[in-house]
């Protein structure tokens, strides 16, 4: 039992030398922020519940009544889901599709300055597929769009707590 405790502090000894340690709470640059996204967006959903959940001291205003009230403006003007064929059978069929999902953004100030500009976001995941799995398939397809958005959001939440108020982009 003492030799494994001792070997679990030589495996973790290195870690902390080179400076590693866990994300933690995201720390942002303001303490509101209004979340402007088109009726019915699942980014804007998703986005949100990831920001009240984050904890820390960010308050998230969906309601435009509460715009005035914002330090910080998020604009998701738009995301786009695609669905592409990539390859086909000698019949015909579709064998192979390419998802695809964009997100457009920018994150301003509430007098206008500008703290990133209009960014786009990509992700993409290739996914076989098979007619007779029809069913299946679209399951599969619904989970990796899910999975991209939910990768989108965490890369908007690890731009967002890098901005820095008063300073260039």
């Amino acid at each position: 039992m003492r030799r494994r405790s001792l070997l679990a502090c030589l495996a973790v000894a290195p870690l902390t030398a080179c400076g590693f340690r866990l994300r933690g709470v995201p720390q942002f640059a303001f303490r509101t922020l209004y979340v402007q996204a088109p009726e019915g967006s699942a980014m804007a959903r998703e986005l949100v519940r990831t920001l009240q959940g984050a904890g820390g001291n960010l308050t998230v205003l969906t309601d435009p009544a509460q715009l005035p009230q914002a330090e910080a403006v998020l604009e998701l003007p738009g995301e786009q889901q695609e669905r592409i064929a990539v390859g086909m059978s000698a019949a015909g069929q579709i064998r192979e599709l390419q998802l695809r999902l964009r997100l457009r953004f920018r994150l301003r100030g509430q007098q206008g300055q500008e703290w990133i500009p209009e960014t786009e976001l990509r992700q993409q995941r290739d996914i076989s597929y098979n007619e007779t799995l029809a069913l299946s398939k679209e399951g599969e397809e619904a989970m990796l769009f899910r999975n991209m958005r939910t990768d989108m959001v965490q890369q908007l939440m690890r731009r967002l707590a890098a901005v820095k108020i008063g300073a260039t982009p």
